[in-house]
């Protein structure tokens, strides 16, 4: 990992979203140089799911050897900002550096997103990084240091990461696009600069977006810590960039990065905004050794009768691959499924085998087969038929199915999640 040199002794840090993740791990780091840490985010108790308030990570940053200000602000708020910054400048004369980090997200298409959520995603990451900018500023610009950090990806304008959620994307490139204007604006005053991940970054929201077992394919938060303190003890010429993490620890001279992994060897699931098309991403992960989230299941094939003019006959004409895919399926089911899924899926495939076809891991004994199903829909999931059938044989992982787009999802978003566990115990059978 990248060494502390204690650069950052004495400087003060301003980071929204503290308390916990990635926002905290760039406070550690610093902290270990003798910072001083403002920790700007919403939980002051404890959350019902999420780790950490900001009275917890303040005392882990003192222990760390820095200073610790916790405030509670939410970055939707205007005067919460104003607030917890003349506090840190009354407690440590002032601010020197600025990390928006603060970020809300929902991966969903734009019929399927509330108002409510845009707004959310709009005002926090576009607006509560504008609006923490433009109130640190007056300060940063008396810094001998002087930087703006935003945790936002390059400027990728490939549809594709548009499609299947506009709203996230539009809301996480408006953090972006102020790293665009700003570093022009204060440039020689203040260095604005943007740091995004290569890989999937193990985080509570990771945990509740990719389901059990996804921290497996994830690097630690301490990459995005090192590549921060990188970008943050560098001089204000240093600006106007879009930095991707693994590329500058390269240029530092990092080659282990296995001590970034949650899971060294694992195979990694690549982050979001990239690269031209997600497809190319699955296929770099295969060309390089990467072996299916799923394990690989029994190839699916249907021997071909004859009837006794070589023709063949239609009493005994083989199932096709959706249909003989669903019926291994409904052999496979069983009461442990049913009772740990408690999930109704819908699937609206598209090609061969087209049509409606459903999976009830939630009544009784569990079923599968064609058309709708006689109870609830939980979970609806759209994609070509022939997608499905890679999906469920282990060829196609769901995590990019979803992210290239041939996957789309409608309804219960965390029982969507646990498809990865109910494919994988069906795996066996497949």
């Amino acid at each position: 990992m990248l060494p502390n040199t204690g650069k950052l002794a004495g400087c003060t840090l301003f980071i929204t979203g503290a308390s916990r993740g990635i926002g905290k791990a760039i406070a550690l780091k610093a902290a270990k140089d003798g910072a001083n840490i403002v920790i700007a985010a919403k939980t002051g108790e404890p959350h019902r799911t999420l780790p950490g308030t900001i009275y917890t990570a303040a005392e882990e940053i003192e222990t760390a050897g820095g200073k610790a200000l916790p405030c509670i602000v939410n970055v939707r708020e205007e005067q919460q900002i104003v607030d917890a910054v003349e506090k840190a400048v009354q407690k440590f004369g002032g601010i020197d550096i600025l990390v928006n980090n603060a970020s809300a997200i929902s991966l969903t298409g734009t019929l399927e997103t509330p108002t409510k959520k845009v707004d959310l995603m709009m005002s926090a990451n576009a607006r509560g990084t504008y609006l923490a900018s433009k109130i640190c500023l007056p300060y940063l610009r008396k810094s001998n240091i002087a930087h703006i950090l935003n945790i936002s990806p390059p400027l990728n304008l490939n549809p594709i990461w548009f499609k299947n959620h506009c709203a996230y994307t539009i809301s996480k490139y408006g953090m972006s696009m102020c790293v665009l204007g700003m570093a022009e604006e204060f440039r020689g005053e203040v260095a604005v600069n943007a740091l995004w991940p290569q890989t999937a970054i193990h985080t509570a929201a990771m945990d509740m977006l990719g389901g059990a077992g996804v921290e497996q394919q994830c690097r630690k938060t301490d990459i995005l810590a090192d590549a921060a303190y990188c970008i943050l003890t560098k001089p204000k010429s240093f600006t106007g960039n879009f930095v991707i993490d693994e590329n500058l620890l390269r240029e530092e001279g990092i080659k282990n990065f296995d001590v970034y992994a949650v899971a060294p060897g694992h195979p990694l699931l690549p982050d979001f905004f990239l690269d031209v098309d997600p497809n190319t991403l699955a296929m770099k992960m295969e060309a390089h050794g990467a072996s299916p989230v799923f394990r690989e299941g029994k190839k699916i094939e249907s021997a071909k009768h004859e009837g006794p003019d070589g023709a063949e006959s239609a009493a005994v004409k083989p199932l096709g691959p959706v249909a003989e895919t669903f019926k291994i399926i409904q052999g496979a089911i069983s009461e442990d499924v049913v009772r740990s899924t408690q999930g109704v899926y819908l699937f609206e495939l598209s090609g061969d085998e087209g049509g409606t076809w459903y999976i009830d891991l939630k009544n009784k004994a569990g079923s599968a087969g064609i058309g709708e199903p006689p109870v609830k829909v939980d979970v609806v999931m759209s994609m070509s038929s022939n997608d499905f059938v890679k999906m469920f044989s282990g060829k196609l992982k769901p995590t990019m199915a979803f992210m290239s787009g041939k996957l789309k999802i409608k309804g219960n978003m965390a029982l969507a999640m646990k498809l990865e566990k109910m494919m994988t115990q069906f795996s066996s059978k497949l």
